[in-house]
Order: structure tokens, then C-alpha cells, then sequence
């Protein structure tokens, strides 16, 4: 009897110990997290800051070539106004014209080599009134790039372009750098420590296996993609619903007012060529089934041929 008592008190005990450890490991891992969590709060103002002085940099490099465009190599350009944390005022000494083509180029090109954010509105602002002239929207998705009246130059005049950055980013400091995977590290530990003894968790649920013959090719529009043979072409949101309707109507024309209505109409603005644009990349994802044609039928929309 003292035997197994001594054997129930020692077992005991060493749940006790083990309980005890995982809480210290527990607790430490949380502490570790927290102190470099704090490092990185501590940075954001360094960020911020950084990312002002690189925004007003490439604005100034926009100004230069906007005034060099004008032949104007002496005037000045005016300090750049942060207006807030993520929208900037560009503005000059003397008035100048403006051509659409070239301020967009002029800022991707700046914003590009400057590496800041993909997502942005640019707005050029007539002084007299106060009143938007042109404005332009470029987005790191192309569906949602939005650049009307290319071509249409603004004359001569006072004007003043003001950027929004849609999505911010901030610039790493030598803090966030050291701090970034060490956090990471810790946040995989823990996650190890809390599910390690769980059970493995229920299968995903299956996505619709629903696809439908195009020719030589299975069409997943739940999936957005095309599959031939051991070949996965995948199709952007709007290839993929332009290609449901081509596939509703195997053989038959769908004129370019049925499929602006129905892909862009009630999902906000149509850009320009952008309906030509999409079944080009789609004529060239097609190409890979000599069967299958994606033809222009003149002056009043496309039909998809495929040979039975």
C-alpha cells in the first residue's frame, strides 16, 4: 500500500510539473510577442514619416517632368502639402497645360521606380474654382483601373494635383525588420504548443466539381478556369463570366451590347476597350483548341464557333 501511494503521489506531482511548464512557456511565448508586437507600434511613426518624405519626392519628380513636357525648365515648383496621412497636394509658380496621356504616365512611371502603393487616385484641381478637371483612379487590379478622356489635353491654366493613396504602406525600419520574424516565429510556436494534441480538423469542403465542354476543353466557371487535358488555364472574374454567356450560346452571335449589360452595366463603370481587351486574352487562352474560334462578327458583337 505505501508503495502505490508513493507511486500515486510521485505520478502527481509530475503533472503537476508539466502543468506548471507548459504555463511558463505559455506565458513567456505571450510576453516575447507582445515586447516585439510594442516594437513594432514603436516604428509605425518612423514608417509614416519615411513614407511622407518618398511620396513627396516622386511628386516632385512628377512636377519636373509635367514642366519639361510644357518646355518650361526655370519655373518653380511649390513645396508639396501633405493634406493628410495618405493624400498629397502637388502645385506650381506658373500656369500650364496638361495632357491626360502624359500625367498618367508620368506618375506610374514615378510611383513604379519609388515602389509605393499600386492603389491611388490622382485628381488635378483648377485653382480659380476649386473644381476637379480631370481625375484618374490606377489600381494593382486591372478591372478596377479606371483612366477616362485620355487624349482630351487641359489648356493652359492654374492647376494643382492632389494623389490619395488608397492602400497605405509603410517603408520597414531596421526595428520592424528584426522584429517581423522573430513575431512570426513565436506566433507559429504557439500555435504548435495549443494545437499539437487537438484533433486534426474536418476535410474542407469540396468545391463544385460542375464544368461544362468548350471543345477539347472542361470550362469550371465556379473555379474560374479551363482545363485541357493535364493543362489548368486559369480566367480572371470577368474572362470567366464573359466566357458563361459564349458558352450559353455555342454557334450563335452575342452582340457587344448583351455583354457590356450583362458583365459590366451593374457592377459599376465601363472603361473604354475594355470588352475588347478581355476577349482578346480570352481568344488567346482559346487558341490552344484549333477547333474552337472566338470571332468578331463586324459591327455587332462575337460569336464562339466550335467545330462539332
Amino acid at each position: 500500500m505505501k508503495d502505490l501511494s508513493t507511486l500515486v503521489k510521485s505520478q502527481r506531482k509530475q503533472v503537476f510539473v508539466e502543468v506548471m511548464n507548459r504555463k511558463h512557456m505559455y506565458s513567456l511565448a505571450i510576453v516575447i510577442a507582445i515586447f516585439f508586437s510594442s516594437l513594432l507600434l514603436l516604428s509605425k511613426g518612423t514608417d509614416a514619416s519615411e513614407f511622407s518624405e518618398v511620396v513627396k519626392i516622386a511628386l516632385r519628380d512628377i512636377g519636373n517632368r509635367l514642366l519639361l513636357i510644357n518646355q518650361d525648365s526655370t519655373s518653380r515648383i511649390l513645396p508639396v502639402v501633405a493634406l493628410s496621412d495618405s493624400k498629397y497636394q502637388l502645385s506650381f509658380e506658373h500656369r500650364l497645360a496638361i495632357e491626360p496621356d502624359d500625367l498618367v504616365t508620368s506618375v506610374q512611371k514615378s510611383f513604379q521606380r519609388s515602389s509605393l502603393p499600386a492603389h491611388y487616385r490622382v485628381e488635378v484641381i483648377q485653382c480659380a474654382d476649386q473644381e476637379v478637371a480631370y481625375s484618374f483612379e490606377i489600381s494593382a487590379d486591372e478591372e478596377s483601373t479606371i483612366i477616362p478622356c485620355a487624349g482630351r489635353d487641359l489648356p493652359e491654366g492654374c492647376y494643382t494635383i492632389e494623389v490619395g493613396f488608397i492602400e497605405k504602406v509603410s517603408f520597414p525600419t531596421h526595428q520592424t525588420l528584426f522584429a517581423i520574424p522573430i513575431s512570426i516565429a513565436f506566433t507559429l510556436f504557439l500555435t504548435f504548443l495549443f494545437t499539437r494534441k487537438r484533433q486534426d480538423p474536418l476535410p474542407p469542403v469540396e468545391q463544385s466539381e460542375k464544368f461544362e465542354a468548350i471543345g477539347s476543353f472542361l470550362f469550371y466557371p465556379n473555379q474560374n478556369k479551363l482545363v485541357k487535358g493535364s493543362t489548368e488555364i486559369n480566367l480572371s472574374r470577368k474572362e470567366c463570366e464573359l466566357l458563361v454567356i459564349f458558352a450559353a450560346n455555342i454557334n450563335l452571335i452575342v452582340s457587344r451590347d448583351e455583354l457590356m449589360k450583362k458583365v459590366w452595366e451593374d457592377k459599376g463603370v465601363f472603361v473604354g476597350r475594355s470588352l475588347d481587351t478581355y476577349i482578346s486574352k480570352l481568344r488567346k487562352k482559346l487558341s490552344a483548341d484549333e477547333e474552337i474560334k472566338l470571332r468578331n462578327v463586324h459591327g455587332v458583337g462575337y460569336k464562339l464557333e466550335v467545330t462539332v
